[in-house]
């Protein structure tokens, strides 16, 4: 079994997987960071939501989550919590580091070019 792979979980994406996923149509980028980590930069698409106030109720049915935050830890905590409620969820590998050193947009919330600490 690959190391990203975990009992219930869809398998760790990268950033280009991701947008792949997102292009189809039937997945959210769900950023799980704290609201001034979000406030200073994230992906366009992505929907917010901060870890602590994450729970199965609130997410999309019918939607796979791609499971996001600074580096990859904290979302992948939000992917195991999701999976165990039986949502279908990956965790973005490298977290939105990863995904602004791929070089996809990152905005603030005036919408101007953001930055991720």
């Amino acid at each position: 079994m690959s190391p990203c792979l975990r009992a219930g979980r869809l398998p760790d994406v990268d950033p280009a997987e991701a947008v792949a996923l997102l292009a189809r149509g039937n997945a959210v980028l769900l950023d799980v960071r704290e609201p001034e980590e979000w406030a200073a930069g994230h992906a366009p698409q992505a929907r917010h939501l901060p870890l602590g106030e994450l729970h199965a109720q609130v997410v999309a049915p019918g939607y796979t989550i791609i499971a996001v935050c600074r580096s990859g830890n904290r979302s992948s905590k939000a992917a195991d919590q999701l999976s165990a409620a039986g949502i279908p969820v990956h965790n973005l590998a490298g977290g939105m580091k990863a995904w602004a050193g791929a070089g996809h947009e990152v905005i603030n919330d005036s919408g101007r070019a953001g930055t991720i600490a």
